[in-house]
């Protein structure tokens, strides 16, 4: 074929890949995302999912799957113009180049919404995204994860769908993989199918909590605050799911050490699973006590303030409301005096009620675990919020019951004394 011939499709390929590229560009900017639509962005890119130029096809689908990242109406035409099933009969005889970019497609969309979520089901993406999951390639394994992440994260039924495709034990075996952002996105979709529900968690619970758990001591930041997610959400179900997390942890140590760990997240995550074990039962408040725990979660509300704090005090709560020999551990631990503080100082009422809680069943044991949280001047602040108009009813609620409590148990007088002028006839 003559040079002359072949010239003007040579130009319009270079012609095609330039304008997808500047496409792809531009689409990773969230304010050029309007002007684009408005161009018609779209329909000049659907025709390239097709063109017999592999790099046309892989550029173009980054450049949909960016689009669709930042807009939740360009994620509804891309369904409703076919674009998510053109690009899932295609993966299975794509490259992994392509493929990476398709799965980026699929989560791009799914993320916004139930709705797109499960459209993007009835479209039949999950079995080609499973398949994905064994890909040799690391970087398209990753992208399918995340996809299914995002599909799982809606609600349970979504959820659902993606464990009956088999895709928890791909995921699994993912996170044994050497690449740390493969163990990062497999650890991520795995914990967002199993904070729906205990049927959800059971199955990833089965499937590998020693391999869960190995990651704890993992020295990376982002896949620690991963799986300390993870393994709060299939705790939070059970007494029988946090007793199997519990089991699989070669010491209770490795979770407790993540509430020293120099990353807020890591550390907010771990408190989170550490909540939700204590409160499952006192035999898990009485280990996570002997461990050393309750000194540590003390330690952990010291040096961190804000919402980062709730899971650490009411975790303190759950111990003591057990006994009063975990209530000592708690006030031995040096916890009143930084619950009095979270109770005085924190802005957001959600975290002066839990204070409130605590500080209630650590007083209500004994006369001498009142006079503890007497000492503290902990009654008159209680006492504070009760009758403040600006408490809202839970604040209020929750002092109500905790002064009720530590009074109840107190044979201090001197304590009481002050509170009885200002005191309401229900106190």
């Amino acid at each position: 074929m003559s040079r002359g011939v072949l010239l003007p499709f040579q130009e319009n390929q270079k012609n095609k890949i330039s304008f997808v590229q500047k496409i792809a560009e531009l689409s990773q900017n969230p304010k050029n995302i309007e002007s684009l639509k408005a161009a018609g962005v779209m329909q000049e890119l659907r025709p390239l999912l097709t063109d017999q130029n592999p790099s046309v096809q892989q550029i173009t689908a980054l450049a949909i799957g960016r689009l669709a990242n930042y807009s939740e109406e360009l994620s509804e035409s891309i369904i409703q113009n076919d674009i998510i099933t053109q690009l899932i009969s295609s993966l299975s005889n794509q490259n992994r180049f392509y493929k990476k970019s398709a799965c980026f497609v699929i989560k791009s969309v799914a993320k916004h919404n139930p709705q797109l979520a499960d459209d993007v089901i009835k479209c039949g993406a999950l079995n080609p995204l499973v398949l994905c999951l064994e890909e040799f390639d690391p970087s398209v394994k990753e992208s399918a994860a995340l996809a299914l992440g995002f599909i799982a994260k809606h609600n349970t039924s979504l959820a659902h769908q993606v464990v009956e495709a088999r895709a928890v034990e791909k995921l699994m075996m993912c996170i044994l993989e050497p690449e740390v952002s493969l163990k990062r996105a497999s650890a991520l979709a795995l914990s967002y199918i199993s904070q729906h529900s205990e049927q959800l968690a059971q199955p990833v619970a089965e499937c590998g909590l020693e391999k869960i758990t190995f990651f704890l001591n993992y020295n990376d930041t982002q896949l620690k605050r991963n799986i300390c997610q993870l393994l709060g959400n299939i705790t939070k179900h059970s007494v029988d799911l946090a007793n199997q997390v519990l089991h699989k942890l070669k010491n209770v140590s490795q979770l407790l050490n993540c509430l020293k760990d120099p990353d807020d997240i890591v550390r907010k995550n771990a408190s989170y699973c550490v909540c939700e074990i204590v409160n499952k039962s006192p035999e898990n408040a009485k280990l996570i006590s002997n461990s050393g725990g309750a000194s540590i979660i003390v330690d952990y509300i010291t040096n961190i303030k804000g919402d980062p704090r709730l899971y650490g005090i009411l975790s303190l709560g759950f111990i003591s409301a057990y006994s009063q020999e975990l209530a000592m551990i708690v006030i031995k631990s040096k916890a009143i005096n930084q619950l009095r503080d979270a109770l005085q100082n924190e802005p957001h009422q959600h975290i002066k009620a839990a204070s409130a809680y605590a500080l209630g069943h650590i007083g209500r044991h004994s006369p001498i675990h009142a006079n503890e949280v007497c000492n503290a001047n902990v009654l008159s602040l209680l006492l504070f919020y009760y009758v403040d108009p600006k408490s809202n009813d839970d604040l209020k609620e929750k002092c109500k019951k905790s002064l009720k409590k530590i009074i109840d148990s107190c044979e201090n007088l001197k304590a009481l004394e002050p509170l009885i002028p200002l005191a309401p006839e229900k106190i």
